[in-house]
């Protein structure tokens, strides 16, 4: 499996807009693409910092939603939160322990 992650500055009035937007538009659409996984929205209030990552069966599946521009397209949903600064990693998953 493998995540993208990205790590942006919110302004911690608009963070709870922005998970919003992330569980009811974003992973429904992540839903219809091959290979998704999983998703989670990890939040930092103190700090306001959001952490959306999403999980992908292989790296050429995450890839693909690059390529076809879908991870754009979702990405533009949660540009009016950002305070300024944004970071974009991917990662293989070493582990994963689900118990849910």
């Amino acid at each position: 499996m493998y995540a993208r992650m990205l790590k942006m500055q919110v302004k911690a009035e608009h963070i709870d807009e922005a998970a919003r937007v992330f569980a009811e538009e974003i992973v429904p659409n992540c839903r219809a693409q091959a290979g998704y996984c999983a998703a989670y929205f990890l939040i930092d209030r103190k700090l306001g910092e959001c952490v959306p990552i999403t999980v992908w069966e292989t790296e050429a599946d995450m890839l693909a939603t690059e390529e076809n521009r879908f991870f754009q397209s979702q990405l533009v949903k949660l540009l009016g939160f950002f305070r300024h600064g944004l970071i974009r990693e991917s990662y293989e998953v070493a582990v994963c322990d689900r118990n849910l």
